[in-house]
């Protein structure tokens, strides 16, 4: 992977976090960095599943393969959030 890939990766991890973040009901008691954190590897999963199912490359915008990473950025947030409030 070269280092624009791994840059967009990062900035396309920060909007699925946040997205992912925004779809959750009520307050997080996770912080920004674990939320990016979060986005990255729900991109990075959410990018392979769609090259599985062949949805990640179609004309126009890849909107089964963003709504595919932000569920699983709202999932892997919800859980984080959920193991954090029982400690």
């Amino acid at each position: 992977m070269e280092i624009t890939g791994i840059i967009s990766a990062i900035v396309i991890g920060i909007v699925i976090g946040v997205l992912g973040r925004l779809v959750v009901p009520g307050r997080q008691h996770i912080g920004i960095l674990l939320t990016i954190v979060v986005g990255i590897v729900a991109a990075l999963i959410g990018a392979a599943i769609a090259n599985a199912f062949d949805v990640a490359d179609t004309k126009g915008v890849d909107w089964i393969e963003w709504l595919i990473q932000i569920g699983l950025a709202a999932l892997g947030i919800a859980a984080l959030d959920r193991s954090r409030v029982r400690h």
